[in-house]
């Protein structure tokens, strides 16, 4: 993704720039955030596939095994090379592998039965197990495993989530708030079993039949989801004499060791980290273009806070910014706790502006306070109207919602970008996603972005709807099954 990313904004900025895009997987590029989405079968490959990077020379299916740093030359699996005058590394990070007794069934392959989720294919052997399995466990609480958990109970196995500590999400969420989707959780008939220590896999016959806890407790499963985190890929990297930490090291300018080669997205180590987020690697992204093509100076790259848009069946999550538990002395902290409807809201003020939020349970009242988050003045006298919705005409409708609004925080798209793409001629969700990439990041605006396509047709007749333009209503359906 952010690869693609990159290719887009340098090809933007210069359409005549020679630039190589090397893919090891087939597929056209497409958006990894929302795999889970594949696995509970809400969206399909075409869906995820991301606007085509037009200008660029694309090859889709090789493999690089060996940078020639010297000789300024990307060796290939197919046993052709490619040379560059810059190169750009956005290798990603693969899947954490738990190395439990059993797992390994040897040449890099996990035994039967048992996934990781990182690619297309890794989504599509997860559906393709589910076919024939009745129970599905899945090692992780994370964003990813809840996701996958409640993607699998929608497909009718019954499912089971390990959790390292007490709940689901706890990195993400304080722990009231973790209790709340812990509950939501098993509501849906997902069991959770909290400060679940794995220690080993039982085989039969080549396939996973349990996991083993700590304690010797016997999950048994036909299904094994690996969700543990991600490691940056570095190993290209450390073969070409590359200094790799935890990532590939950059500067602040995102040149490695080699003032030849940058390095970008969940491989790179920036002077932050790893951040392994979406908006950050495509800051990097857009910054680097500009610096190789027009020569600008890298600015200082915003620091994501803490930010969770979950993605899942059944349970709705939006987390950004401040938390309860990191607010300053003098921030000002609202929540409203509906344990018995499974519903908890947060916000967090400082010096009239919202900071933070937190949702379970309210994904319209999310996506309002997403839209007001860290805009100066828009929090009213009493913050706590901010926990009990708003009417039609106040701000997070369209038709009130000021031009400098954010509507995409994954790329910085904003009210104003939508209408410019709808005047320019844009007249469908997709025409402006492809105009603009909105909800090519976590995929959460989406219904806000509908809903702007359908002020947009209303209040401007003089753009006509063909039969082709469909309405962003049934599209907006679409996009909340």
């Amino acid at each position: 993704m952010v690869g693609h990313r990159f290719v887009e904004e340098a090809l933007r900025l210069d359409p005549a720039a020679d630039v190589v895009l090397l893919g090891e997987e087939s597929y056209e590029p497409y958006n990894r955030v929302l795999l889970s989405e594949l696995v509970a079968g809400r969206t399909d490959l075409a869906s995820l596939t991301l606007p085509e990077a037009s200008g660029a020379r694309v090859r889709r299916g090789v493999r690089a095994v060996e940078l020639d740093v010297a000789a300024r030359r990307v060796l290939l699996d197919d046993g052709s090379d490619e040379p560059w005058d810059h190169l750009v590394l956005a290798l990603g990070a693969r899947a954490r592998v738990l190395p439990l007794a059993g797992l390994d069934a040897g040449g890099g392959r996990l035994v039967g039965g048992a996934h990781v989720l990182r690619t297309v294919d890794d989504a599509r052997g997860v559906v393709a197990g589910a076919l024939n399995a009745r129970r599905a466990c899945v090692v992780g609480a994370g964003a990813i495993g809840v996701e996958v958990a409640c993607g699998l109970r929608r497909r009718g196995l019954d499912v089971t989530v390990l959790a390292s500590r007490d709940g689901v999400l706890d990195r993400d969420l304080d722990p009231r708030v973790s209790a709340v989707a812990t509950r939501t959780l098993r509501d849906l008939d997902v069991a959770v079993v909290p400060q679940a220590g794995v220690r080993a896999v039982d085989v039969a016959q080549g396939h996973v039949d349990a996991v083993v806890l700590g304690d010797g407790t016997r999950v048994p499963t036909d299904l094994l989801v690996l969700a543990t985190g991600s490691v940056p890929r570095t190993e290209l990297a450390v073969e070409a004499g590359l200094t790799v930490r935890h990532g590939i090291v950059v500067d602040a300018d995102l040149r490695t060791s080699d003032p030849s080669v940058s390095a970008i997205g969940d491989c790179a180590e920036t002077p932050d980290g790893v951040s392994g987020l979406v908006a950050p690697g495509w800051a990097q992204a857009d910054a680097l273009a500009a610096r190789l093509v027009r020569d600008r100076p890298v600015p200082a790259l915003p620091v994501q806070g803490a930010t969770l848009r979950l993605k899942a069946v059944g349970l709705d999550v939006v987390t950004a910014g401040t938390r309860a538990s990191t607010a300053h002395e003098d921030d000002r902290v609202l929540a409203l706790d509906d344990a018995g409807a499974r519903r908890y809201v947060e916000v967090v003020v400082r010096q009239g502006t919202l900071v933070g939020m937190t949702c379970v349970g309210s994904p319209e009242l999310a996506a309002r306070l997403a839209v007001q988050l860290d805009r100066p003045g828009i929090v009213p006298p009493d913050p706590l109207q901010l926990l009990v919705g708003a009417p039609e005409d106040q701000p997070g409708s369209p038709t009130t919602m000021p031009s400098s609004t954010t509507v995409c925080r994954c790329n910085g798209v904003t009210k104003a970008d939508v209408v410019a793409a709808w005047d320019g001629g844009c007249c469908t969700v997709d025409d402006v996603v492809a105009s603009t990439r909105a909800t090519t990041g976590c995929g959460g605006c989406r219904t806000l972005v509908c809903g702007l396509v359908d002020w947009l047709q209303e209040v401007d007749p003089a753009v006509p709807a063909t039969s082709q333009q469909a309405a962003a209503v049934r599209e907006r359906g679409v996009a909340a099954r």
